[in-house]
């Protein structure tokens, strides 16, 4: 039974159109990803030395046991972003003479091999074999990397329910990451190490063997918590009420005013809340506000006159993420309903500008919720004002420019990680203007006159790029109009 199916998938993907382009993204993001494993195994190797050398813990298995909780938290983020099912449509196969179960667990087990779930080994499998067993012996280190992975593992279980759950909802997201700030919060500010707290339950691993039976119960648990939902609810219809936003068909009241572009905005809003693919991307719109906190108190990036250079690029990142994320698949979001703007009188022309007005009003917005990093400085808040200024002004015009390059048809109902439907060459190199045209303004007027007055040449170009921006925005839907048969057929390739 299970050799029927893991044939009808490889015959699924060997006969899809797209297999060519398929397998040649598949091979590259092989190669990236032994790399970056490699890197982490290098890593786990010289774990010892960086704990107790750089960063001077006496200590490095107490260091590590009492940081293991942050780990783990750190585990169940990437794990929610990252982690996906198996590409597999129950639909395909629940009309047919397997049990249900099979499918199900089919389903999972394929989950489970991923390079997601050999993280923890790599990181902590040499300490235990180098370190740990030098010191305690083989089983106690055996025992202790084994708690190690079996709470990954269940995490695994858990995300899978918790995703589906929850949909990939902008709650999960919150609840997700609210763990982890309340977590490191609490230990930053004194109130609490709950890193600490956990710390016993891997000392005693090193002494005890209970631990891992334990854990292997929870990770028990897990799974046929997972199964038990996947089994509840596999019916040919999809894994989801449907219903779950109850905002999905709201309106935002204020984009009613500005006519038939406005009504556009006001559907490509619902489009974004209702999609996993564009919800992910504005949940990500959102947590990337907290990028700056990485540079911004970082005394590596501090100058005694001026301002880093690099922020920069973290005023442009944060105030237009939105827009290099959702433009660069400016037209392939629309691509299941494309033929019906065609047919509309003024249809495409209004749905351009819609879109600008979306893309506009959600950088503000960005912008708005960037304004109390001014508490690292009023440079920093003259940074997001001359950056935003100059990606409503030039760089919205050139994310959009090249996103008409070829766009390409885009199922909607997948989620967005490792998903490149809709993506083409143009939407892998849409990073050059977000980087290079800021800093093209910046660097020569900076250099000559000062960092400020760099930043106040982004200002007036921006500004400058804002005054005449309906006659760009208005030759953009014209160059629309001009290739709409063009990107018509190519939206009718099969994905």
């Amino acid at each position: 039974m299970v050799k029927t199916l893991i044939k009808l998938e490889a015959l699924k993907r060997i006969r899809s159109t797209s297999f060519a382009r398929s397998l040649t993204i598949g091979i590259f993001i092989l190669l990236i990803g032994v790399l970056l494993l490699g890197y982490l195994l290098l890593f786990g190797l010289f774990l010892n030395k960086i704990i107790t050398e750089v960063l001077e813990k006496p200590d490095a298995i107490n260091f590590i046991n009492s940081n293991l909780l942050y780990f783990f938290l750190l585990e169940l983020i990437y794990r929610y972003f990252i982690q996906q099912l198996p590409v597999i449509n129950l639909e395909n196969y629940l009309h047919l003479p397997i049990p249900k179960s099979t499918i199900v667990h089919f389903l999972l087990v394929c989950s489970f091999i991923s390079p997601l779930n050999i993280i923890a080994l790599l990181l902590f499998g040499p300490f235990a074999f180098i370190e740990l067993k030098a010191t305690f012996g083989p089983t106690p280190a055996f025992v202790w990397l084994g708690a190690i992975l079996l709470t990954s593992w269940s995490i695994h279980w858990f995300v899978l329910w918790f995703k589906q759950r929850f949909e990939d909802s902008l709650i999960g997201t919150l609840v997700v990451f609210s763990a982890l700030l309340l977590s490191i919060g609490s230990s930053y500010f004194g109130l609490y190490d709950l890193g600490a707290f956990f710390e016993p339950v891997f000392t005693f691993a090193l002494e005890n063997p209970a631990p891992i039976f334990l854990l292997m119960a929870a990770l028990i648990l897990s799974y046929f918590l997972c199964f038990a939902f996947y089994r509840q609810n596999a019916y040919l219809e999809e894994l989801s009420e449907g219903d779950h936003l109850q905002f999905a068909n709201q309106n935002l009241g204020f984009l009613s005013k500005f006519g038939l572009a406005g009504e556009m905005a006001n559907l490509e809003w619902k489009l974004i809340i209702r999609h996993k693919k564009s919800r992910t991307f504005l949940t990500l719109c959102l947590l990337f506000l907290l990028y700056g906190l990485i540079f911004y108190n970082n005394p590596a990036y501090l100058k005694e006159t001026g301002f880093n250079y690099l922020f920069i690029f973290v005023g442009t990142f944060i105030t237009g993420i939105f827009m290099l994320q959702y433009g660069q698949l400016f037209l392939s979001w629309n691509s299941p309903t494309f033929d019906f703007y065609v047919h509309q009188k003024n249809g495409l022309r209004a749905l351009v500008k819609g879109k600008y007005l979306l893309f506009t009003g959600i950088s503000f917005i960005c912008f708005i919720l960037s304004v109390p990093y001014v508490y690292f400085g009023w440079d920093v808040l003259l940074i997001h004002l001359a950056t935003f200024l100059f990606n409503m002004g030039v760089t919205i015009h050139l994310v959009i420019y090249m996103a008409l390059w070829k766009p390409k048809p885009m199922n909607l109902h997948k989620g967005s990680v490792f998903n490149y439907e809709g993506m083409g060459l143009s939407q892998f190199l849409m990073i050059i203007p977000l980087v290079a045209v800021p800093y093209a303004v910046f660097l020569p007027v900076a250099y000559l006159f000062g960092d400020y007055s760099g930043l106040l040449a982004l200002a007036v170009i921006g500004g400058f790029g804002l005054l005449i921006f309906p006659m760009i925005s208005t030759k953009m839907a014209d160059a629309v109009v001009d290739r709409k048969y063009e990107i018509s057929a190519s939206f009718r390739q099969e994905i």
